[in-house]
């Protein structure tokens, strides 16, 4: 159950249902039941050696091999039911137990167990018999786990103690209150999520400007707790109030849904024991899952750490010659927006006569007089972004991604450009798609900045990490080229 409360400025009341009665998040149990299932096919595993050797009082078994045997069988059933979904609280509450799903994976897996062990040979190490009764306790117990997990999950859901932390509804007060927690359950996995309303004025520049307190109100709630995605509950013939939502969102990187409305919702069976999933509309793609970022985390770290260690002596040499050169830092630091909008101070070799970092901020030009005589060999060069390798291993930038531009210049641009919001999906990089293909410098004109932005969204669009060592190729010869680098 949601407990309601507000949250109230200077200008109204915006309100929202906290869900502080959930005593544990959906989000825990994807990792719960697979962890489950690997303990009950390991203790399967052995429960079948133990059964074979009191059967033909033999001597006693190895407990590696059949652990071994049990961790491998768990790993092959596991990916393969994770992959439909199995693990997912929309099934796991249906009533209904998924005997063939489970009895055809688990036969399929005792094909590829016997494939293994042909392979390798490890027969003799591991008895036929000891496999024959693993191979038919393990469904039986799975089967067993399965009802009481789906009975345990049933009461927990009627207590209302199941929620999800990563996901908020924002809607108008009439569809929301039409959607009880069977609706929410098959549509999101959870009777109840963090709930923020829209204005209910009839006057519509009104109601515009409370509803835009409200998103900001929620977007600042999904910045703080990592939200994942978010669900908008509105009737669908209302166009320009969903148009403005997905606009007022859009430089949130989670995926956003427009949910089936009261006459949607009547037309069809929400219900958690249904077969099919309800229908959703979505409005806005996740850019990255969670394995595409901890891939290219990966990448960065280790990719930036070899780097940085290779070019530190150059950039020792760097510092110095700064310091000689001109008085001032050797560090230039400036506010840029990195992932999901949030500020960071990126890091870069001082180029320059002066240090700006406010609302008006000028773009460097070719033969530009603030730009000192070891700047502009920095510059030219690109070693001037080598400290930007620290900036990656914080974990404010990537390698490859968008580059980000100055506070000041990314307001502006964000104002005249639609999609210029959608850069903030993913962390900003020191190269990217669009430098590598030429766009990179100043942007005098908004063809310039257009066709950045456009070359942007494609690489965020078509990510793989195969492009990104590819950008990362280009890099290299871009940089040799010099193209608009000053």
């Amino acid at each position: 159950m949601s407990i309601q409360s507000g949250m109230r400025d200077e200008a109204g009341e915006i309100e929202y249902s906290d869900q502080s009665a959930a005593s544990f998040s959906t989000e825990v149990i994807a990792y719960i039941l697979p962890a489950l299932d690997a303990f009950i096919i390991l203790l399967s595993c052995l429960a079948g050696g133990i059964s074979y050797h009191l059967l033909i009082a033999g001597p006693i078994f190895e407990i590696v091999p059949q652990c071994a045997v049990g961790f491998l069988a768990s790993f092959i059933y596991i990916l393969r039911m994770n992959g439909s979904g199995y693990y997912e609280l929309q099934e796991i509450a249906k009533p209904r137990v998924e005997v063939r799903e489970i009895l055809v994976c688990w036969f399929t897996t005792g094909l590829l167990l016997a494939l293994v062990a042909f392979l390798l040979k490890i027969s003799a190490t591991y008895s036929r018999g000891t496999f024959v009764i693993f191979y038919i306790v393990a469904p039986m117990a799975l089967l067993v786990a399965r009802k009481a997990t789906k009975a345990a999950l049933a009461q927990a859901v009627a207590r209302g103690a199941i929620g999800r932390r990563d996901t908020i509804l924002i809607g108008d007060s009439n569809e929301m209150a039409a959607l009880n927690g069977g609706d929410l359950l098959a549509l999101c996995g959870a009777p109840d999520v963090r709930r923020f309303t829209l204005s209910r004025e009839d006057d519509e520049l009104m109601r515009s400007s409370k509803d835009v307190r409200v998103i900001n109100a929620a977007t600042t709630f999904v910045r703080r707790h990592d939200c994942r995605q978010i669900l908008i509950a509105l009737p669908w013939n209302d166009a320009g109030r969903i148009e403005f939502i997905r606009g007022q969102i859009k430089t949130l990187p989670i995926a956003a849904w427009l949910l089936p409305d009261m006459s949607v919702r009547a037309l069809s069976d929400l219900t958690w024991s249904a077969r099919k999933r309800p229908l959703a509309i979505e409005l806005q793609r996740a850019p990255l899952s969670a394995a595409q970022r901890f891939v290219k985390r990966i990448t960065d770290v280790v990719v930036a750490s070899i780097v940085l260690i290779f070019f530190l002596p150059l950039m020792a040499l760097a510092a110095i010659a700064i310091k000689l050169d001109s008085p001032g830092p050797v560090i230039f630091r400036q506010i840029r927006k990195g992932f999901n909008g949030k500020h960071f101070a990126i890091l870069k070799f001082r180029t320059m006569t002066v240090q700006e970092n406010g609302p008006n901020i000028v773009q460097a030009t070719r033969d530009d007089s603030r730009v000192t005589t070891i700047g502009g060999l920095l510059r030219s060069s690109s070693i001037d972004e080598l400290p930007q390798l620290w900036n990656v291993l914080k974990g404010d930038m990537s390698l490859i991604g968008p580059r980000p531009h100055a506070l000041a210049h990314d307001n502006y641009f964000e104002t005249v450009l639609s999609d210029y919001a959608f850069r903030h999906h993913v962390k900003p990089g020191i190269t990217g798609w669009a430098q590598c293909n030429g766009a990179r410098g100043a942007t005098p004109t908004m063809e310039h900045i257009a066709n950045r932005v456009k070359l942007d969204l494609w690489y965020i669009n078509n990510w793989s990490l195969r492009l990104d060592l590819l950008i990362l190729i280009k890099t290299i010869f871009e940089v040799l080229r010099k193209r608009n680098a000053f």
